[in-house]
């Protein structure tokens, strides 16, 4: 780098393991300076590698950067700085270019700029310098202007395609995803320009699935229909075509719920920079110098035509879409669509917790017109019997907000349990009657289902979408065993077989099991992989995780008590 005339530093950073092992890595940082720029804006290359020892794969990946970079040292229509970033990655991609960004956007004070990077400094051994390059490199950090966009180049190895094929990636942490033109750009370019087969991730189970294959040739069936009577409708798709676009629709689904990054390209979003994981697979094993002249090229030339894209660029991406599940590398749904799903989800559970607590107060309602004092009273305490299902419902949600604190600082989890223990509607008395109410407990269980349900569609919609698909049939179909029962007909039967079935399903380790399952097959099933999947969930801070414990844990709770009501 330095002998292309960038401006290059070492990055040290880091990492402290659960044993309080300190541990060190060192990033390559460097920057060209843009020749009609003004310093304001960058664009960011990355490749991470295993410094220690370095495959064929990632050499690739450097190769093509290094190219890169070295061409756009000659260029003069370069408007904005370009950072190349070569991450270390011995301990995990995402943690050294996390590492690289908190430093770059953190302000530095006097001489408090080399503070992080002399903590722990015994256990790790010193970086040696070349002699003929060290007054070419720094030790201090050296930034560049705003960040436009990022791209994170990887290479893997052969595949078993008959082309070169491009893999994009795009989730980041709690569903963020970058805007739509930027993955238009590179799938636009890949396509058109360098021949590659473009792909996004997707649940190859499904591809396979018979009920999924009947589904897709229905659709073909209907739309070949209604091309017949009029050309002009052409809503039909191939069924092969309807299949791998629901196996996409389904990974980016699932991805984007989880809440964890797919790959280093993560960090950017927390800074809102919009960034993907380019990964470039080879067709056959680069091992001849011939392949390689060609890959390399076809990979340069694809970086070069998407940096030059953004650099023509007078403002960051924004006209597109941020909100979009993907059904293939040109084609998504987007938020206008498939909020309308979620809506209908949602919408009946308000109408039915009114419809219940109407139906409960009717039940109970004495006179229209009190006659006495006695009447009066009664009318009045009546009005308030909602209190004792809200302090049921209330206890519940406490219970999973305690979960959920045992994740927090200590200070955090001591007030909550303080406020949960102390509260004195949680010691408040209530009649027999009261407690035989279960219309307005399920009245109540709905209504923080949809305020549940609602408020996470804000933090994460691809997790309220999945967790929706789970709760709402539970919450409205939850009625009491004993009613059922004693009713001994067909419909009551019924009703209490779906409320077990989903009652099974809606448990969060039985619905992972049951999907894992699916998937994956049953015989990969692991009793300890769903616990092994929540402290995941928690050491990343997924949004899934906080619904799991405030949401739909103690919804489902309540609905089992519904069941189980002693009516």
């Amino acid at each position: 780098m330095s002998d292309l005339g960038a401006d290059v530093n070492y990055h040290k950073f880091h990492r402290q393991s659960e044993n309080n092992i300190c541990s060190r890595g060192i990033n390559t940082v460097g920057i060209i300076r843009a020749p009609r720029g003004d310093g304001k804006e960058a664009i960011v290359l990355v490749t991470p590698y295993y410094s220690s020892k370095i495959d064929l794969a990632e050499a690739s990946s450097l190769a093509i950067a290094y190219s890169v970079f070295s061409l756009l040292t000659r260029v003069t229509w370069l408007a904005k700085d370009i950072i190349w970033l070569a991450a270390d990655s011995r301990y995990g991609e995402y943690a050294s270019v996390s590492a690289w960004l908190r430093d770059y956007h953190t302000p530095v004070f006097g001489g408090f700029e080399k503070l992080g990077s002399e903590i722990c400094y015994e256990s790790n051994a010193h970086h040696k310098e070349s002699p003929i390059t060290e007054r070419n490199i720094s030790d201090d950090f050296r930034r560049a202007g705003t960040m436009a966009a990022a791209l994170v180049i990887k290479v893997s190895g052969g595949n078993k395609q008959d082309d070169d094929t491009l893999s994009i990636y795009a989730e980041a942490s709690n569903g963020q995803m970058p805007n739509l033109d930027l993955i238009n750009i590179v799938n636009s370019l890949a396509v058109h320009r360098q021949g590659l087969l473009v792909k996004v991730e997707k649940f190859l189970s499904l591809l396979d699935s018979k009920y999924l294959r009947i589904v897709g040739e229905v659709f073909e069936s209907v739309g070949y229909i209604a091309r017949s009577l009029n050309p002009q409708w052409k809503f039909g798709i191939p069924a092969a075509d309807y299949m791998e676009g629901a196996a996409t629709l389904a990974s980016s689904l699932y991805y984007q719920a989880l809440g964890i990054p797919t790959g280093p390209h993560g960090a950017f979003r927390d800074y809102q920079v919009d960034a993907i994981t380019l990964e470039i697979s080879p067709k056959a094993l680069l091992n001849n110098k011939v392949r390689q002249t060609e890959f390399l090229q076809r990979g340069g030339q694809l970086i070069e035509g998407v940096i030059r894209s953004v650099n023509n660029l007078l403002e960051k991406f924004h006209q597109s879409f941020f909100l979009y599940l993907l059904t293939s590398p040109g084609k998504f749904v987007s938020v206008g669509v498939y909020m309308i799903a979620f809506a209908l989800l949602v919408a009946p559970l308000p109408i039915v917790a009114a419809s219940l607590y109407s139906d409960a107060n009717k039940k109970h309602r004495t006179t229209p017109f009190p006659k006495s004092a006695d009447d009066d009273h009664r009318n009045i305490l009546q009005s308030w019997k909602w209190l004792y299902a809200a302090k049921q419902v209330f206890i519940i949600h406490c219970l999973g907000v305690f979960y959920f604190s045992n994740q927090m600082p200590d200070w955090i989890s001591k007030i909550v349990t303080w406020i949960i223990l102390g509260s004195p509607i949680i010691y408040a008395d209530a009649a027999q009657s009261q407690k035989r109410e279960w219309g307005i407990l399920k009245s109540m269980t709905i209504s923080a289902a949809f305020i549940g349900l609602c408020l996470m569609s804000v933090i994460n919609f691809a997790t309220a979408e999945i967790g929706a698909l789970l709760l709402v049939p539970m919450c409205l179909v939850a009625h009491p065993l004993r009613l059922d029962l004693r009713a001994r007909s067909l419909k009551a039967f019924t009703r209490a077989a779906c409320n077990l079935v989903l009652g099974f399903i809606g448990f969060p380790p039985a619905a992972f099991f049951v999907l894992k399952g699916a998937f994956e097959g049953f015989e990969s099933v692991n009793i300890s992989d769903f616990w092994n999947w929540i402290a995941c969930l928690c050491a990343w801070n997924s949004a899934t995780y906080l619904y799991i414990c405030m949401v739909h844990l103690p919804c489902w709770a309540l609905c089992i008590w519904i069941f189980l009501h002693p009516c």
